[in-house]
């Protein structure tokens, strides 16, 4: 288990403030980061057959985390898991209210956000996030009523959205914990550290020549061009950072670095004691703001900005240098671990779902994903 030691990192003002400095990946991008899903979960689906034949249920990941809905596989409401979740958990999780796309005006729909946000003492900055939805789809900042009119606009009709308060931290990671059911102490069994993809001016190159010249962002222009074209011919000031994403997700643009290193006892300790009265969640990926790594390696100041269920990637395996045996060794032990917990929650009686429950919430998701905004 890591211990606290001193550790370079990025200073106070800048993009990724508070994030450790890191050595320069090998690959700038590696040739499988942006391989289709089925290349990855073949052998993951391969290896549930087997599963589902030894246990003789192949449903028991969607009892994983019984106080969430399927697990958190497919359809589950952030809004549920977050009020699903213990009175001591919430106080580490970012404040929120939750809207629905409604028949009504925007005008009446913009006025009852603001109702709400108001009795929840929240102001702008925000960040609005589609309920059901996951890899950062739909996700963006709103910084005024014109932004967020211009969201609920465009966000589909009877899907539900929250309005969450954007959190101080710059620094963000995704940490994985796995607690077994009947154990009161977790694993943290995987840290991916999430940089914001930025390029820095030189006063004379406007923001697309930036894009292009960087060596990653260069690769990936579909990703960041259409977000930002009406700053595109600017020309960025010397030493000025321009963030090319917000979404902390690696499908939407974000940079994500293995950070497995920074595990510590501390930790661990700290999401005992915050999911201590959360239950019925036993795996899962936290998605954390946090003032700066030391901290977060002690298990102090950070906020948690989501909890996902068994659909959850170890997303460390998306850093850039990480071997393909590696990506699917870990895919691999994470759904041995799903049936490992489903197995155990079934003989405490819990009751796996039919097939058709799961299509249904793949159906419904599946169709609002394709309607939500585009990501910042």
């Amino acid at each position: 288990m890591t211990q606290l030691a001193n550790v370079a990192m990025v200073p106070a003002g800048r993009v990724n403030a508070g994030m450790p400095v890191l050595d320069e990946p090998k690959r700038v991008i590696s040739p499988f980061e942006f391989l289709p899903a089925w290349f990855f979960y073949t052998p993951v689906v391969a290896q549930s057959v087997a599963l589902s034949l030894f246990h003789r249920d192949w449903a028991l990941p969607l009892i994983a985390n019984p106080a969430i809905k399927l697990s958190g596989m497919v359809g589950e409401s952030k809004h549920d898991i977050f009020h699903s979740a213990g009175e001591h958990t919430n106080q580490w999780i970012l404040p929120f209210v939750t809207v629905t796309k409604s028949e009504q005006s925007i005008e009446s729909l913009l006025s009852l956000a603001k109702e709400k946000l108001s009795a929840a003492n929240l102001g702008y900055p925000l960040v609005a996030k589609p309920d059901l939805g996951c890899r950062g789809v739909g996700v963006k900042l709103i910084h005024s009523d014109q932004q967020l009119t211009d969201y609920i606009q465009s966000f589909p009709h009877s899907g539900r959205f929250l309005l969450q308060q954007k959190s101080h931290y710059s620094a963000e990671a995704g940490v994985f914990y796995v607690k077994q059911p009947g154990e009161t102490k977790g694993k943290v069994i995987s840290i991916t550290l999430k940089y914001s993809p930025r390029v820095v001016g030189d006063g004379t190159s406007t923001l697309k020549e930036l894009i292009a010249n960087c060596p990653r962002a260069g690769k990936l222009q579909h990703l960041y061009l259409p977000r930002h074209t009406e700053h595109l011919e600017t020309v960025i000031p010397v030493n000025d950072e321009f963030q090319l994403a917000f979404a902390g997700s690696h499908s939407r643009g974000s940079i994500f670095r293995d950070g497995n290193q920074f595990i510590t006892e501390q930790l661990e300790q700290k999401l005992d004691e915050v999911l201590g009265d959360f239950e019925g969640f036993n795996y899962g990926r936290l998605d954390v703001k946090f003032t700066d790594i030391q901290s977060l390696m002690r298990g102090e100041s950070f906020d948690i900005l989501e909890i996902n269920g068994a659909s959850s990637e170890a997303a460390h395996i998306w850093d850039s240098d990480t071997p393909l045996s590696d990506i699917f060794s870990t895919l691999l032990k994470q759904y041995r671990l799903l049936y490992q917990i489903g197995s155990k929650h079934k003989k405490q009686g819990h009751q796996t779902p039919t097939l058709g429950a799961l299509l249904q919430a793949w159906r419904e998701e599946k169709l609002l994903t394709q309607l939500y905004p585009m990501t910042d």
